[in-house]
C-alpha cells in the first residue's frame, strides 16, 4: 500500500526503505545504487518519463542522496546545503517562462511583435512563436496580446522560493544559490517531479545503532498524529525498538524556551525593542541572511527547543549521541552548529520502522515523562507565542503583544516592517511553513488530521502548566542562550 499520493514522494520513501533495510543488514555498498534502480523500475516500458533509462537514473540519484552522497558523483560535497537538485528528475519541467498557446489567431495587428524590444517574437505559419535565444522574459508580449494567447509561467520551485535562491542554468535545470537559500524546503514541497530533495544522514544513524552507540532520540512535537492513530507513547516506544536507548520530546525543550524566552521578551520591551522567536531554523536563516540588522538587534538570544533539550541531555549524559527527528529539512543545517549529532525526518523514521517491520500502532507503550500541551503546540502556527504568554501568566508578569507570521512571505513582510521600525507588536513569531511545523516538507500526514489527533491526545494534559515540566527536567544549570 502506498504511503503517499504524490508518486515522487512514494519513490523517495521506497528508496529510503530499501537503503535502510540494507544498512541495518550490513549489506549497503555502491552496487546498491544500480540494484535499486532495477528493483524499483523493473520493466522495459516507461510509466513516468520518456524512457526507463531516465527513470532508473532518477532512482540512482535518489539512492545516492539516501546514502548521504551528492546526487551525482561529479558534484562537490556541500554539507551545509541540505536541499539539492536531482538533475535527472528536473528536466521534466518546461524550461521556458514565456509560452505562446493555441489561442494565438495570427492576428494582423501583431501586437506581440511590436511590443518586443528584443526581436524575440516571430510569426510562424500557424501562430506566433518565441525565439528563446533572444527572449529576455520581460513579459511585454504577454501584456500586449489581445487574445491572452501568450502566457507567463513560473516553474513551481522558483515560484515557491521566498528568497529568489533558484534560477535556471544554461540547460534549463534548476540551480540553488547557497548564499541566498534558507533550506526551508518550500521548493522541495512544491516540485511536482520530486526533483529537489534533502540530503540524508539516515545511514550514519543506522551505523551508530548497529555499533550499539549510546544514543538518544529527540523528536519534534509535530510527531503527534503523523503515524495514523498511533499515540505519542507508542511513537516513543517504536523509536526505542529501533535501538535508541531513550526517546525524548523536543516539547520539553519548548517548555523551557517559552519559560525563559519570556524574560528576553520583557527585557526587549522595557528597552523599547521588538523580539522574534527562534524555534524555526528557516525563519532564523531568513533573518540572518536577508535581514542582518534585524537578526542582530531583534532575534531572540534563546536556542531552539531542539537545542534546549539537547543541552540538557548532553549535560547529564555527555557520552551519549543525540538524533533529532522532525518534519523540517532546515534542522539538518541547524544541527551542524549545535550539540545535536544527527537529524532525521519523519519520512526517514518511517522508512526505518518499515524496514525493521515495526508497526507503531501495534507497539505496547510504557509510561514516560511528558511535556505540557503548550510545549507540544509549538508545532502549530501561533503556538510559540501562546506558550510565551502562558509562561508570563504563570509568573504573574505583564503581558506582551504577539503577532504570528504564517509562512515565509509573511515572515519577510514582518521582518521588513521590523527593519524600518513599523512592526507594532512586541513579539514576532515566524514560521517558514504555512501552518507551522505540522506542515513541514517532510511531514507524512496532512495538517488537519494532525491537528485533530493532537487536540484529542493533548486533552488529558490540558491542565498541566509549563512550570510543572521543570519538576522532572531542571534547566536551571543549563545555558539556553545562543
Amino acid at each position: 500500500m502506498s504511503l503517499f499520493e504524490h508518486e515522487a514522494r512514494q519513490f523517495k520513501f521506497d528508496v529510503l526503505r530499501e537503503v535502510s533495510h540494507r544498512s541495518f543488514e550490513g549489506k549497503l555498498n555502491e552496487s546498491v545504487i544500480d540494484e535499486l534502480a532495477y528493483l524499483l523500475i523493473p520493466g522495459k516500458r516507461a510509466e513516468y518519463r520518456c524512457c526507463v533509462y531516465k527513470e532508473r537514473e532518477i532512482i540512482r540519484q535518489r539512492t545516492r542522496m539516501a546514502m548521504g552522497l551528492a546526487p551525482t558523483p561529479e558534484e562537490q560535497e556541500h554539507p551545509r546545503q541540505i536541499v539539492r537538485v536531482i538533475e535527472a528528475a528536473c528536466d521534466g519541467c518546461n524550461i521556458h517562462k514565456i509560452l505562446v498557446t493555441d489561442n494565438c489567431r495570427k492576428c494582423m495587428a501583431k501586437s506581440c511583435m511590436s511590443a518586443c524590444k528584443f526581436d524575440a517574437m516571430k510569426m510562424g505559419s500557424d501562430h506566433a512563436y518565441v525565439d528563446y535565444d533572444k527572449c529576455k522574459e520581460c513579459g511585454a508580449c504577454v501584456n500586449a496580446c489581445p487574445f491572452n494567447a501568450i502566457v507567463e509561467t513560473m516553474r513551481p520551485c522558483r515560484a515557491s522560493c521566498p528568497v529568489d535562491a533558484i534560477s535556471m542554468d544554461e540547460n534549463g535545470l534548476a540551480q540553488i544559490d547557497e548564499e541566498k537559500c534558507i533550506n526551508c524546503g518550500a521548493c522541495q514541497a512544491k516540485c511536482p517531479f520530486g526533483a529537489i530533495e534533502d540530503m540524508s544522514w539516515m545511514v550514519k544513524v543506522i551505523e551508530e545503532l548497529r555499533a550499539n552507540t549510546k544514543m538518544f532520540a529527540i523528536f519534534a512535537p509535530a510527531a503527534q498524529g503523523q503515524f495514523d492513530e498511533a499515540t505519542l507513547p507508542q511513537i516513543k516506544q517504536a523509536i526505542r525498538e529501533l535501538g535508541f536507548e531513550e526517546a525524548y520530546e523536543a516539547a520539553i525543550g519548548a517548555d523551557a524556551v517559552a519559560w525563559y524566552e519570556r524574560e528576553d521578551a520583557l527585557v526587549h520591551k522595557s528597552n523599547g525593542a521588538k523580539i522574534t522567536t527562534s524555534c524555526c531554523p528557516a525563519f532564523v536563516n531568513l533573518a540572518r541572511q536577508h535581514f542582518p540588522t534585524v537578526y542582530e538587534n531583534n532575534v531572540s538570544h534563546m536556542v531552539s527547543p531542539m537545542v534546549a533539550i539537547g543541552r540538557y541531555l548532553k549535560h547529564h549524559y555527555p557520552d551519549h549521541k543525540l538524533v533529532f527527528i522532525g518534519p523540517c529539512v532546515a534542522k539538518k543545517q541547524e544541527v551542524q552548529d549545535s550539540c545535536i549529532d544527527y537529524c532525521l525526518t519523519f519520512e526517514e523514521l518511517a522508512a526505518m520502522l518499515v524496514s525493521r517491520h515495526i508497526s507503531i500502532e501495534d507497539v505496547v507503550p510504557r509510561e514516560s515523562d511528558i511535556a505540557s500541551s503548550y510545549g507540544r503546540n509549538f508545532a502549530v502556527g501561533g503556538g510559540v507565542s501562546k506558550a510565551m504568554l502562558q509562561a508570563l501568566k504563570e509568573n504573574s508578569e505583564e503581558e506582551v503583544s504577539a503577532e504570528y507570521a504564517d509562512g515565509s512571505e509573511a515572515c519577510k513582510k514582518a521582518l521588513l516592517l521590523m527593519k524600518v521600525g513599523r512592526f507594532q507588536s512586541d513579539v514576532l513569531e515566524g514560521m517558514a511553513c504555512k501552518g507551522g511545523c505540522i506542515c513541514g516538507p517532510a511531514s507524512i500526514e496532512n495538517a488537519p488530521k494532525i491537528k485533530q489527533r493532537m487536540a484529542k491526545e493533548n486533552r488529558e494534559i490540558s491542565d498541566k502548566t509549563i512550570a510543572s515540566t521543570f519538576g522532572t527536567f531542571d534547566f536551571r544549570d543549563i545555558d539556553l542562550h545562543k
